[in-house]
């Protein structure tokens, strides 16, 4: 019955994602909200959606590790497991924003979390409410520092699959029916993803970590693999980097912030601290020579074999 929870929970999860990114969307626009901000706010939020239920609801049942790992688990398959998937199949030219800037503050925020956690084994409330602060001013700047160019923003909604939005009285009912079976979905989603994590982790004699990390962690990602393989298949190789370092950027600040700021995080699994943090920094160091140094702004197909030789290296030595 645990799997059927897990995989009933993992199903419910994208679902609701999906169906709540529609009717979010949908509704800011409507709301005259431009779509730079749609793509930058609603949709990163509405994505990271299965991270921050899931953690949160790990969290308030005292399965932290799990709340640590789904992020971390999440942020490492984004950069050598969705990325590398993609890679291999769409080779990629890499903007300098992406990788002087955005790269950078994918970064800044992984050693703040690091910093954090690392001396006393706890996420405290404060430093949760510094992550979301930063979340704030990251959003803000980027928002800030983007060119209004409507055409270009539409566009590049659209390499995320989000549908148009058109001005009509049965749309703003499928509007409001998209965002309450999205909050629905994820929320009964997320409790059978744990409970059935849970009992997986007890039956099999691992650690909350290891499950956090991999099964959960996994099937959280699953939208941002969907949302990068979408943008390449239209083209927007590019969009698929930056989606990926902004999710990994909104799961530290948005999903642990907010997590943190209900409830204290202690690291209970040293590993966390000693393993998981430390391969996940040295795998975006990887992503940087690839991109600076030996490719100049490229990815090519070679190089996206790598990533994902990264992530199986990751996964022997924590299943092994």
């Amino acid at each position: 019955m645990e799997y059927f929870y897990l995989i009933l929970g993992l199903v419910m999860l994208l679902v609701g994602g999906e169906w709540l990114v529609r009717g979010a969307v949908d509704l800011a626009l409507r709301l005259k909200i431009s779509v730079l901000v749609v793509g930058m706010t609603v949709v990163s939020f509405a994505t990271s959606a299965p991270e921050l239920l899931v953690s949160v609801g790990a969290a308030l049942n005292g399965y932290t590790d799990i709340s640590f790992g789904n992020v971390v688990g999440s942020n490492l398959a984004n950069i050598a497991l969705i990325l590398g998937v993609t890679v291999c199949i769409f080779p990629m030219v890499v903007s300098e924003k992406t990788y002087k800037v955005d790269y950078w503050i994918m970064m800044v925020a992984t050693f703040l979390l690091f910093g954090f956690v690392y001396f006393d084994s706890l996420l405290s409330f404060n430093e949760a409410v510094i992550l979301v602060v930063a979340l704030v001013a990251y959003n803000t700047f980027m928002i800030l520092s983007s060119k209004k160019d409507s055409k270009a923003e539409k566009e590049q909604l659209e390499a995320l699959g989000e549908p148009e939005v058109k001005s009509s009285p049965k749309k703003v009912f499928m509007m409001v029916a998209f965002l309450l079976a999205g909050i629905a979905s994820l929320k009964y989603g997320a409790q059978f993803l744990i409970e059935g994590a849970v009992t997986i982790a007890k039956t099999w004699g691992v650690s909350e970590r290891v499950i956090g990390i991999t099964v959960v962690s996994i099937g959280t990602s699953l939208p941002e693999l969907a949302a990068s393989l979408v943008a390449s298949f239209k083209g927007e190789q590019e969009l698929s980097l930056g989606n990926l370092i902004g999710s990994n950027i909104f799961n530290i600040l948005a999903v642990l912030g907010i997590t943190g700021m209900l409830i204290d995080l202690p690291v209970k699994s040293p590993e966390l601290l000693t393993f998981d943090f430390p391969y996940l920094i040295g795998a975006c160091l990887v992503l940087l020579l690839f991109i600076v140094g030996i490719g100049r702004g490229k990815l090519s197909r070679w190089q996206g074999a790598v990533m994902l030789s990264i992530y199986a290296l990751y996964l022997y030595f924590v299943l092994k």
